[in-house]
């Protein structure tokens, strides 16, 4: 698999690049966020899950800007990382049976591996930011990534007791 296109040149380039993936990948996310919400069967879950939507949408916002302060328009590049990964939790979703308590489990499980994808993203991102002198953009990816780690370690709490409820 292809991480990066072959024409890349340069690290403003790579940065541009993947900055449109980041806003393929949140605009992908904002789709796939409700259906997630419609599903939680755990109050809690289903509102971290509220919670993180508007985070999502505020990260569109962000990344949008960045792209179209950097290109002068907001196009994107398709992230094929999550488009995988949407797949792969609108497949699980489906198979997950409810009256166990194994949806809400499946939820958080690719909640998590989501969050752990855009952490990866943003971290690099930012580090790319700093590198290259953008200041601001980095403080903003900075941001960003903190609102991504914080959802995982909401999961993470949200998910033991969803998952002794489960087991049980």
């Amino acid at each position: 698999m292809k991480m990066f296109s072959a024409n890349i040149e340069d690290l403003r380039t790579l940065y541009i690049t993947n900055l449109k993936k980041a806003l393929d990948m949140e605009q992908k996310i904002t789709d796939a966020l409700p259906t997630m919400i419609e599903k939680s069967t755990n109050p809690q879950l289903a509102t971290a899950f509220k919670d993180h939507l508007l985070q999502t949408e505020g990260h569109v916002a962000n990344v949008e800007a960045l792209v179209r302060n950097a290109t002068g328009d907001a196009d994107t590049e398709t992230c094929k990382a999550i488009s995988g990964l949407v797949t792969e939790a609108e497949d699980s979703i489906k198979d997950a049976k409810n009256d166990t308590g194994i949806r809400d489990i499946t939820l958080i499980a690719v909640g998590q591996q989501v969050e752990h994808h855009e952490m990866a993203v943003y971290g690099t991102l930012r580090n790319w930011a700093n590198i290259l002198g953008l200041t601001e953009d980095a403080r903003i990816l900075e941001s960003i990534l903190n609102e991504e780690k914080a959802a995982d370690k909401l999961l993470s709490s949200i998910s033991d007791g969803v998952n002794m409820q489960a087991a049980a």
